[in-house]
């Protein structure tokens, strides 16, 4: 239990630095927070109209996960399972930005990577299928967040897999309005503009 702490600090810490904030910051566009979806997320990015730093976001967000994972794995592994948490949490609840963040996709993908690759193939394999057969991010996103704990599962990682089901809870509630919009039909597909 003494590891936990210092392995959330140090995911949070990572976590939560804004790098959707700061990349358009940098490139000199508009605040995304005031576009689109208002999140600091790379999909929020693309809606700049600049592919190169929503793919910058995206990698920034699933390599600060996994650097967490990482570091904190020096201390112990039950630091790096807190870690992932903590990266989580922290990108969604970014203190720096009063607690409103991204959705936290590139950061689940990011953490499982940094705590078992196999499980970050799965996670992407989900998410590819899903958005060939449906073309929505976000039920790809859903579908992939919520049979990841399953598959860490049947790895036989109990703790990941109980750790990563509640980050998933947490990432279906970021998406609720996505899940609304899916329900009602009025979700955007990918390659379409979305709000």
């Amino acid at each position: 239990m003494i590891d936990l702490l210092p392995g959330l600090l140090i995911g949070y810490a990572l976590g939560s630095i804004p790098f959707g904030l700061l990349i358009t910051r940098l490139a000199g566009t508009v605040d995304i927070r005031t576009i689109g979806s208002q999140n600091i997320g790379a999909t929020n990015v693309l809606r700049t109209g600049r592919k190169d730093l929503a793919i910058a976001t995206l990698l920034c967000d699933a390599l600060k996960g996994t650097l967490a994972v990482v570091l904190a794995g020096f201390i112990a592994r039950d630091a790096a399972i807190a870690a992932a948490l903590g990266a989580f949490l922290g990108h969604v609840f970014p203190i720096w930005l009063k607690f409103k963040g991204g959705k936290g996709v590139a950061t689940f993908l990011g953490c499982l990577l940094g705590l078992f690759w196999p499980s970050a193939l799965i996670f992407a394999g989900l998410w590819l299928g899903t958005a060939v057969i449906t073309r929505y991010s976000s039920a790809s996103a859903l579908v992939a967040s919520a049979l990841s704990p399953l598959a860490l599962l049947l790895f036989g990682l109990k703790y990941e897999a109980a750790v990563f089901a509640v980050m998933a809870v947490l990432l279906w509630f970021m998406h609720r309005q996505n899940i609304s919009r899916l329900l009602s039909g009025t979700e955007s597909k990918i390659g379409r503009s979305a709000t």
